[in-house]
């Protein structure tokens, strides 16, 4: 690189002092959706494309990019540089005219073969120009307009190929274009060279030190120079595509009067033919069409061509749908540059949401090459939903997001911050150091907030055996049912796998028949077209999980939507009927009977309308002194996480009070005890 030339590039490395992209809203969104049944990839990227609550997303700004793309299309017509000589050409005429009827001296021979000339001029305005091209012009005002055209296409010319040319040749002298010509010759000399495999960075060195004013955009080597080139150079072409065959014979033909000499448009010329050589892949057959009233010229119109190009580019980077599409490729400068800064900062964002979803321990591939989420992920969509369980229910009743204090067994002596689920008495020294030191911090602040609490950790006395079944069968898909099923299941999995990890939670799902799944399993599994309500199956599980834990209090947590419709066989065979058979009914029945004897303590989470579910299940509740709530669907997470803590709560020992059923009622309403 020649000594002495500095090279300053745009920061594109985002804001060095915003804070970390929060994942928290996707995550969610993504588990939501995990849970419906699409695959993390697909789910992952449906969010980048809808956005969240205060974040653009890939859609809307694909919507922005084709609203502007119709826009320039819409707004322009290609006849600027055309109808801008064909008034030059006019003025010229007309005040030529006016000289010679005022000079009296003039013969009136050569007067009347002047005016004749002028009377038969073509229509066409290059061939007037043309025609008027060995002119004797006797008004000094008329030769400098027809001296203008000349002019104007020499930079018309040029802009097209070299952005803002048109500008900076307005006042051009003699050596400017001679400056000019000698930069296209040494131009095309060292395109000729690299085509040739001739050239060195040295050649390239020597040229930008010698013609460097001339490329703004600074480019650092032949291959980036040749790039910026020839995507400008595609845009004149495809402007020239876009035109009628009239106006194409009208340019060309006035081309030829670039600066009163063929030189120029020879060199550009050559200098196309180079570019397309070294750049075949680039857009040179294409065209739009523009139906607007607002007239370009050769230069404006060959940068909103190539503004159309950068947007359809941008469409297809924004859309992600082409195989091994990443974020990385939206390029951040163009869609600044037309949409404007506030939607690269969007898209930026959304490239660090992806990065930080893929690279945070959130998302991995399994074996076969599929993305799945982490047991992390699971942990935090589970505290996602137990604070949106809290906060939901919390704000209906108007109650403080703060559980009785108590203690679930013997203080240890230990301390750890408050989460929710958190029942253990609060730790007060510890507490008002943690907002003292906060405070002195932040400069000041309320005296105590949420993240300054520490509670005293318990040794646990009681220990619970917990059994969730839950209804698989279609209906369970088909009524929308899915999704809120499987965060019950991830919530209660959370709370007690964080809060009370002396308790044994076994996940059952019954459809056909019944199988015990880990909440992995569970939350992934896809809707399956499978009849039958095996409950009979999946209380024999529980009650076998009931058995290896006999010094724990069993519950049992039932979530349904039907009678049960099939029972297994001594032989282990599934045996199906619908209505329900005597025979399914009686042995849903024996088994149940055998959780009762077991001491589980049981509940029933009816879901649905249907009079005959609920006559069923409220004769099953009775059966074993069990209760029935039925919640509506969007608080079935509070009632089984309600029910789990009042359990805990009357467990021997547990000194937690009534206060978990209550804070946690939400909508359902008990129809059973």
């Amino acid at each position: 690189m020649a000594e002495g030339r500095t090279h300053f590039r745009r920061y594109d490395g985002g804001d060095p002092l915003a804070p970390p992209v929060d994942i928290a809203e996707a995550l969610d969104a993504i588990g939501e959706s995990v849970m419906g049944g699409t695959s993390p990839e697909r789910a992952m990227n449906e969010f980048l494309r809808r956005g969240g609550r205060h974040q653009t997303g890939l859609d809307d700004l694909a919507r922005r990019v084709a609203e502007r793309r119709r826009d320039l299309l819409r707004r322009h017509n290609l006849d600027g540089t055309l109808n801008e000589v064909k008034q030059l050409l006019d003025h010229a005429v007309l005040e030529e005219r006016k000289q010679l009827a005022r000079d009296a001296l003039m013969d009136d021979d050569d007067r009347a073969f002047a005016e004749m000339r002028l009377d038969n001029l073509p229509a066409s305005t290059a061939a007037a120009v043309t025609e008027l091209s060995d002119y004797a012009w006797q008004s000094p005002q008329a030769r400098a307009d027809y001296e203008k055209i000349k002019d104007l296409m020499g930079r018309e010319l040029l802009d097209q190929r070299f952005e803002g040319m048109k500008q900076a040749m307005e006042s051009a002298t003699d050596e400017d274009r001679a400056a000019i010509n000698e930069m296209l010759t040494d131009l095309n000399s060292l395109l000729e060279k690299h085509r040739l495999g001739e050239d060195t960075q040295q050649d390239f060195d020597d040229f930008m030190a010698k013609h460097g004013q001339f490329f703004p955009d600074n480019p650092q080597n032949v291959d980036e120079l040749i790039d910026s080139l020839a995507k400008r150079s595609a845009a004149a072409q495809r402007m020239l595509n876009s035109m009628t065959q009239e106006q194409r014979d009208e340019l060309m033909q006035l081309s030829a009067q670039a600066f009163g000499t063929p030189e120029l448009m020879q060199s550009l010329s050559q200098l196309d033919s180079n570019l397309q050589a070294l750049r075949p892949g680039e857009d040179w057959r294409g065209s739009q069409r523009f139906d607007g009233e607002q007239p370009l010229g050769l230069g404006d119109g060959t940068g909103v061509l190539q503004d159309l190009a950068d947007l359809d580019e941008l469409s297809e980077q924004l859309s992600q749908s082409y195989r091994g599409a990443r974020m990385d490729d939206i390029d951040l400068d163009t869609l600044s540059r037309q949409l404007g800064d506030e939607a690269a900062v969007s898209a930026r964002t959304l490239r660090e949401l992806e990065k930080t979803l893929r690279e945070s321990g959130t998302l991995r591939r399994d074996s076969a090459g599929a993305l799945k989420l982490t047991p992390k992920a699971m942990r935090q969509l589970g505290k996602s939903l137990l604070k949106d369980i809290a906060t939901r229910t919390a704000g209906r009743q108007g109650q403080r997001e703060l559980h009785q204090a108590g203690a679930a067994g013997e203080s240890s002596g230990a301390t750890r911050p408050w989460e929710f689920g958190a029942t253990e008495p609060w730790d007060i020294p510890r507490t008002i150091l943690n907002g003292v030191r906060r405070r002195v911090g932040e400069g000041g602040g309320r005296l105590v907030a949420v993240d300054d609490i520490e509670i005293q950790e318990t040794e646990d006395r009681t220990q619970a055996a917990v059994a969730l079944l839950v209804d698989t069968s279609f209906s369970m898909a088909l009524d929308n049912r899915w999704v809120p099923m499987k965060r019950t299941a991830l919530a209660l999995h959370t709370l007690i796998r964080s809060r009370f990890r002396g308790d044994h939670l076994q996940l059952i799902g019954f459809g056909r028949h019944a199988e015990v799944m880990d909440i992995e399993q569970l939350t992934a599994l896809d809707a399956m077209w499978d009849k039958g309500t095996n409950l009979h199956h999946a209380l024999l599980l529980a009650n076998r999980h009931f058995r290896k834990h006999p010094n724990a209090q069993p519950v049992l947590l039932i979530v349904t939507d039907g009678e049960p419709t099939s029972h297994l066989e001594p032989d282990g065979s599934v045996s199906f009927s619908y209505p329900p058979h005597p025979r399914t009914i009686m042995r849903t029945f024996e088994e149940l009977d055998n959780s009762g004897r077991l001491g589980a303590q049981t509940t029933f989470f009816r879901l649905g309308d249907d009079p005959g579910l609920a006559r069923f299940v409220a004769s099953m509740a009775k059966r074993v002194s069990g209760r029935v709530v039925a919640p509506e669907l969007d608080d079935l997470g509070a009632a089984v996480v309600s029910s789990y803590l009042g359990s805990r709560a009357s467990a021997p020992d547990a000194d937690f009070g009534s206060e978990y059923g209550e804070w946690f009622g939400g909508r359902g309403f008990w129809v059973g005890g």
